[in-house]
């Protein structure tokens, strides 16, 4: 406080003065009198306490004078002012109105690129709907082929490997007699039917999947025939459907389960430069109708709950959720009733979002090559390849700086008729 306070009719009195005090001295400056003088001169209500704060205080300014002395010290704290005052945000509110007015125009600029981008991207969906028609007679008879309903010609089957010659060179030199025992053997071998296990040997190759599937799961997806995808029809929003086709089982009664991800293509009003094409924002999954005792989707437990008046316990069975592959078909909903999703909620459907476009984007084009792990093994190395030249360039980068060191939704798509929609 400074100057002086308003008084009574006297006018301004000056602010209280407080008390002087003597420096204080180290002890072997003083002798023992001045000691008592100097303790008797602060007896009248100055706490012994009030000594050693004043001491501390004192000792406080004198390192921290002798610290700002530090030239390291200094060099430090300008070095940590520079990098605050040179931030993007900083930089920008340094610069004249009339620059500023211009950068808006700028922005205003890039929010209508924003929303050509996403034009662009609902003619890309439009040609991936047009290819879907392409390739899906292909896919056909890949179903066909893994059921075993159809058995390929000698020219389906025909595939050179990258060893052929050597394989053939090898094959030469075999013995004629090892050759007619192999063919007898090969004679004996089972034949199954088309390929077993097909998609539920994907499952367990690709670890996204491998982690949702639980032991009383595989059974259910050995039944697995096929997986398709369907996009939306021409005009109607974003979205496509995973058909996961099932053959006749003793777990459900349902020939197809599907899984519908709605999809947009606009920026966010809200933050509009967010926007990096299309993105899955909400999904639906279906009724799956089990046959009795066969729901693997929740476990029966036994609770016991004591009566409160007559002491007597008896034992109730509860059915509590149960961790499974097909809570794959009943996920949360992102748009809910108006109340935000609670943490695992939200982590729950960003890897269900993950996981589907995983299926459209990889596992049902190119589902062969993750059944026999070639796939899997070039998406391994893509990523090596990837870490491996981040690591070449930080090597290069380094060795830089030691050279200068040393110089110096309005419709939803048409649902199968065997799952109904949630």
């Amino acid at each position: 406080m400074g100057g002086g306070v308003a008084g009574g009719p006297g006018g301004a009195v000056p602010e209280r003065a407080k008390p002087r005090r003597p420096p204080l001295l180290p002890r072997e400056a003083r002798g023992d009198k001045d000691i008592q003088m100097a303790d008797n001169s602060f007896s009248d209500g100055v706490p012994s306490d009030s000594l050693e704060a004043a001491k501390n205080a004192s000792n406080t300014e004198k390192l921290t004078d002798q610290v700002m002395q530090n030239p390291q010290v200094l060099a430090a704290l300008q070095e940590r002012l520079d990098s605050v005052s040179h931030t993007p945000s900083s930089y920008i509110e340094t610069l004249p109105k009339a620059v500023k007015r211009r950068i808006n125009a700028l922005k205003q600029l890039q929010v209508k690129c924003a929303h050509i981008e996403a034009k662009f991207y609902e003619e890309v969906h439009d040609l991936e709907r047009k290819y879907a028609a392409l390739y899906q007679p292909l896919f056909d008879k890949r179903r066909e082929f893994i059921t075993g309903d159809v058995e390929p010609t000698d020219a389906e089957s025909e595939w050179h490997s990258e060893n052929e010659e050597e394989e053939k060179l090898a094959g030469d030199m075999k013995n004629k007699a090892v050759i007619a025992e192999k063919e007898a053997a090969a004679a004996e071998e089972p034949n199954p039917k088309g390929i077993p296990e097909f998609w539920f040997t994907i499952f367990r190759n690709v670890d996204m999947l491998s982690e949702l599937v639980q032991e009383y799961d595989e059974p259910i997806l050995k039944h697995l025939q096929d997986i398709k995808v369907k996009f939306s029809d021409p005009g109607q929003p974003m979205s496509f459907v995973l058909e996961f086709h099932f053959e006749p089982n003793d777990y459900f009664t349902n020939s197809v389960l599907t899984k519908t991800y709605k999809m947009k293509s606009e920026p966010d009003k809200a933050d509009p430069f967010s926007f990096e094409g299309p993105e899955i924002v909400d999904c639906d999954g279906c009724t799956i109708d089990w046959k009795k005792g066969k729901n693997v989707t929740v476990k029966t437990i036994k609770k016991k709950q004591k009566h409160k008046g007559r002491g007597t316990v008896r034992t109730i069975s509860k059915q509590v959720p149960n961790d499974s592959f097909f809570n794959f078909f009943s996920p949360p909903s992102a748009s809910g009733d108006g109340e935000s999703l609670d943490e695992d909620s939200e982590f729950t459907l960003a890897s269900d979002f993950e996981i589907g476009h995983f299926f459209r984007e990889r596992i049902v084009p190119r589902a062969v090559l993750y059944f026999t792990g070639e796939a899997i093994e070039d998406d391994d190395n893509f990523e090596e390849g990837e870490e491996g030249e981040e690591e070449e360039l930080e090597g290069d980068e380094e060795a830089e700086d030691d050279d200068d060191a040393e110089i110096n939704p309005k419709k939803e798509p048409s649902q199968p008729s065997e799952c109904k929609q949630q």
